[in-house]
């Protein structure tokens, strides 16, 4: 860039050599490249500042003053906005003049010059100022005495390299007042280059915290195509990814030659056809010039912009209307109110600075005092009118970041010379011709460590190392007819803390004349809450449909990627975006279910009460006596304890009740299937032994069926004591099992012992099953082995059936399911074994005599005579 910018340089000097033919002529309508403005002094700073943009054509217009132009003169429109950056220039030289504490019996003076974006124009300006008196000599200064020391200038980084490439030269220290630009701080490239305004590091971090904030996923990105925009785009387009944010187009625009005629409608219509609905735009006002002339006067657009201070989105020409960016918002930066500023502004008029040319055509232009050039002298309209009256259009009496910048670059100067001239008086080896015309490269070991404190409080470093990050303000651009205003609606600030670095007014914005709410800005419609986002195969992540959330996950908030768990004590609504407690839930005893599980297993229980009692007050009976009575005593105790070990099984289950349940339930069934067994092994054994007086008859006896139960019941009591022993049923939670309930339930603590304790009570019920089964057909007038038979199958089926559903139920349903089985197998054994002798006992009472049962014994054929005398014998004993 450099290169290019001398090539330039070169070719135009050789251009502009003074020659037999041109040497004694004037430069082409010299008053476009005079000085502006001209306040002498001292000390003389050169400002190059954008006042007025040109038209370089030979299209007739007006000129300066409204005259009409020569065919060969540039045709010309103010930068109305701009000439507050003259006024700052004035204010702050006349501040440090009435100072007597800054540059002392000195005075300090500016030549102020239009600058150009354009290479051979901003080369033209800079060498007619370092040749003096509007001549353009390479190399030679037409000035009486030098009193030049610095310049301000460079409101874009384009601008300052093509000035710092010929001041450098000269060594001329250079302060620009654009935008900071990272490429201008290598000395190497740009030694005598200073830029004065905030870093812009964070910039791109306060855009994308405005897009969160709103939800705005799906933006497009407008900036210039420079190295400056490049590095911006580098920046947005990271920290949006790691926000999820998308781009949905990316418009770069070439930097604009700042002509008042150059329009191309090539930009606004492809920004019209995008799909996203907020536009953030990235420059200067210079380089977006072309933006602003391609707008469409009178014509809403339906899009929401967002802009940085750099571009000030209320210049505009005459003939194009603010309502294309109505409700935009703009970070600008913020800083601190120079005192006395707007009350200068006010005193501002033609009749005040009278030798200002540049003041009374701006005021006539804008205040449109007349139309004829013979009554420019409208004294009424020039000392009548006052700055504060004019549009935003015009001029703004809020101090803007250029200004503000131009007001430090001023100060910046003054403190170094002011410096400067402290040291040569210390050292006392200078005369006062010395101190009152310092050289340029002079000021370059003093400008660059400069630092100082200005009238509104902020601290100025010239040490880039030292410069701070801007903060900023977002202002809301509202237009409402010919009233425009800039309001402020936010702030960021990136020193603060997480939380407090972003705040924003949604209620204070205007959002222009398509919306009234915050804008839309995304791809997908939105997911409501309930929904997640599921990405679209090859779309950016931005662009997503919307399922509902899994079983029991929610999503409680807009656009979430991913639902949340409930927690094991919630679980999710029917619309999935809450969670809500879940209901603990037991067999309850207060519950119907609970109060006739209760009833029907005391009732049984009052049943079984009820058989033991007759059987005991007819325990000299035959039919009570047969088939061992203390069997029969055992086996209607141990299913009464059945009955009521049900009741362990409701309630809400507590440490005892768990260590309880099973526990008790596998003793007393197997008390009661071994009683069984030991019945049903004595009436087989009793038809097996035959031969009197044998020795095997003693297996007939009732100490055998009495250890037939302990024994079994003595396993069973052991496998349960190792249970407890090893890993015991306690109280436990369920928040799965059922949506919406937390099942409080026994955890039976070791799955293995809780089975091994089921399977061995099956295979003492296998084993009555098989022998009774065996025994069913044996001749006797009680014999129990049928009934015995048939109520170990009703045994059998209960429990079969009992596993799988046990297995597939939760909650109440396992628990009901387990208590129904006790009951049916409990209530299927006593019905089956004793509910036939009930009768005998109570209904027919003849048939439960001695004389009946030798009846029906010498009735029965002789083909049992054998076995029937024996088993009457041991029945006999028996009886």
């Amino acid at each position: 860039m450099q290169v290019h910018s001398l090539v330039m340089l070169v070719q135009f000097m050789v251009k502009q050599l003074p020659t037999s033919e041109n040497r004694t002529e004037e430069p082409l309508c010299f008053p476009k490249m005079s000085p502006s403005l001209v306040r002498n002094g001292d000390l003389v700073i050169g400002a190059f500042l954008p006042m007025y943009s040109v038209e370089v054509s030979s299209v007739s217009g007006a000129g300066l003053f409204g005259s009409k132009p020569d065919k060969n003169c540039w045709n010309y429109k103010w930068l109305y906005k701009n000439y507050q950056l003259a006024l700052t220039l004035m204010f702050a030289v006349e501040e440090i003049n009435k100072c007597p504490n800054l540059l002392p019996n000195l005075t300090l003076g500016f030549h102020l010059y239009n600058t150009y974006h354009s290479d051979e124009r901003t080369l033209e300006s800079s060498l007619r100022w370092l040749s003096g008196q509007g001549w353009l000599i390479p190399n030679y200064s037409c000035w009486e005495k030098d009193k030049s020391v610095a310049v301000i200038g460079g409101a874009t980084s384009a601008l300052a390299v093509q000035m710092g490439t010929l001041l450098d030269l000269y060594k001329y220290p250079q302060i620009t007042f654009g935008p900071f630009d990272p490429i201008l701080s290598d000395k190497g490239q740009f030694p005598s280059l200073y830029q004065m305004a905030s870093k812009d590091s964070s910039l791109h971090k306060g855009l994308v915290r405005l897009m969160t904030h709103f939800g705005w996923t799906w933006v497009a990105l407008v900036t210039v195509n420079d190295l400056r925009g490049e590095k911006f785009l580098q920046e947005m387009t990271l920290e949006m990814a790691n926000n999820g944010i998308c781009v949905s187009f990316t418009e770069k625009i070439p930097v604009s030659e700042r002509r008042h005629r150059e329009s191309e409608d090539i930009f606004m219509p492809r920004i019209m056809a995008s799909s996203s609905r907020v536009i953030f735009i990235h420059g200067d006002t210079d380089s977006l010039m072309i933006l602003r002339y391609s707008q469409f006067p009178f014509f809403s657009i339906n899009k929401v912009w967002v802009t940085t201070s750099h571009w000030d989105i209320t210049m505009r020409p005459k003939y194009i209307d603010g309502y294309n960016f109505h409700g935009a918002l703009t970070f600008s930066h913020l800083t601190s109110e120079v005192p006395g500023f707007k009350a200068f502004l006010r005193g501002v008029n033609p009749g005040k600075y009278s030798e200002d040319i540049v003041l009374k055509e701006f005021w006539l232009s804008t205040f449109r005092c007349t139309e004829e050039p013979e009554k420019l002298k409208h004294e009424e309209c020039l000392l009548n009118a006052s700055l504060e009256a004019l549009p935003l259009l015009y001029f703004d009496m809020t101090m803007s970041d250029l200004s503000y910048t131009i007001y430090n670059a001023v100060y910046a100067v003054a403190w170094t010379l002011n410096e400067m001239f402290l040291m040569k008086l210390e050292k006392e080896s200078i005369i006062e011709e010395e101190i009152c015309i310092p050289h340029p490269w002079q000021l370059h070991s003093f400008l660059k460590n400069i630092q100082f404190n200005n009238s509104a409080g902020d601290q100025v470093f010239m040490d880039e190392n030292g410069n701070p990050e801007a903060q900023y303000k977002i202002l809301n651009y509202e237009t409402n007819k010919d009233v425009e205003a800039l309001v402020k609606v936010g702030q960021f600030n990136p020193k603060a803390q997480p939380g407090e670095d972003f705040t924003i007014n949604e209620e204070a914005i205007v959002w222009g004349w398509t919306y009234t709410k915050v804008p839309c800005a995304t791809c997908s419609e939105s997911c409501g809450p309930g929904l997640r986002q599921t990405p679209l195969e090859g779309q950016p992540i931005c662009c997503f449909n919307c399922s509902l959330c899994p079983e029991g996950e929610i999503s409680n908030q807009m656009n979430m990627k991913h639902c949340l768990k409930c927690p094991e004590d919630e679980y999710p609504n029917k619309e999935r975006n809450q969670c809500l407690p879940k209901v603990v839930t037991f067999l309850d005893v207060s519950e119907p279910l609970g109060m006739t599980l209760i009833c029907v297993a005391l009732s049984f229980s009052l049943i079984t009460s009820l058989i033991l009692c007759i059987f005991v007050k007819f325990r000299d009976t035959p039919i009570v006596k047969a088939n061992n009575r203390a069997l029969s005593y055992t086996l209607l105790i141990s299913l009464n304890f059945c009955f009521l070990c049900s009741l362990l099984f409701i309630g809400r289950p507590t440490s005892a009740t768990c260590l309880l349940r099973q526990t008790t339930f596998g003793v007393v069934f197997t008390v009661s299937v071994s009683s069984i067994l030991a019945k049903t092994i004595t009436v087989v054994l009793a038809f097996r032994v035959t031969i009197p007086g044998s020795r095997s008859r003693i297996w007939v006896q009732s100490r055998v069926s009495n250890s037939v139960v302990l024994i079994c019941s003595g396993i069973q009591v052991v496998l349960c004591g190792i249970w407890l022993g090893t890993s015991p049923p306690f109280p436990d939670m369920d928040p799965h099992s059922e949506p919406g309930h937390i099942i409080i339930k026994c955890n039976e603590g070791s799955d293995f012992a809780f089975y091994s304790v089921l399977g061995y009570m099956g295979f003492l019920s296998l084993c009555s099953f098989t022998v009774a089964f065996l025994a069913r057909s044996l001749p006797d007038t009680f014999n129990e082995a049928k009934f015995i038979t048939f109520s170990m199958l009703v045994f059998c089926s209960v429990w079969v059936s009992f596993l799988p559903t046990y297995q597939s139920t939760k909650g109440k349903a396992m628990v009901t399911v387990e208590i129904f089985s006790i009951l049916a197998s409990s209530s299927g054994l006593l019905t089956c074994i004793f509910i036939p002798k009930f009768y005998i006992i109570l209904l027919r009472p003849d048939k439960n005599t001695q004389e009946s049962i030798k009846d029906k014994v010498s009735s029965r054929g002789r083909k049992h005579s054998g076995s029937l005398s024996a088993y009457s014998s041991q029945r006999h004993n028996q009886f």
